[in-house]
């Protein structure tokens, strides 16, 4: 699974990057995962299977979607501001049913 998180800085997905990483391994995922701002999501993205947006960019959604061609969801706002991965590995899934 290859995952693009995108939000306003690129910093608040760095850290809920981590927190993926660490539950996909002791998961045993098989997770690709990259943080980008929403300034320069658009230079790999045809290299990622899913989009995922921070709350704070998801008035950014549809145009994402328009580019990339890539399924694009927005991270729900409390699982975002609280780091719970396990929820959003839940919205992950529901994506790509």
């Amino acid at each position: 699974m290859k995952i693009m998180l995108i939000c306003a800085g690129g910093a608040s997905t760095s850290i809920l990057m981590k927190k993926m990483r660490k539950y996909a391994d002791e998961k045993g995922i098989n997770l690709d995962i990259i943080a980008r701002s929403i300034g320069n999501y658009d230079e790999c993205s045809s290299e990622y299977d899913i989009m995922l947006l921070g709350p704070q960019v998801a008035y950014q959604k549809e145009r994402i979607e328009t580019a990339t061609q890539k399924p694009v969801t927005v991270i729900a706002p409390y699982d975002y501001a609280i780091g719970n991965v396990e929820n959003i590995f839940h919205q992950v899934n529901e994506m790509l049913l």
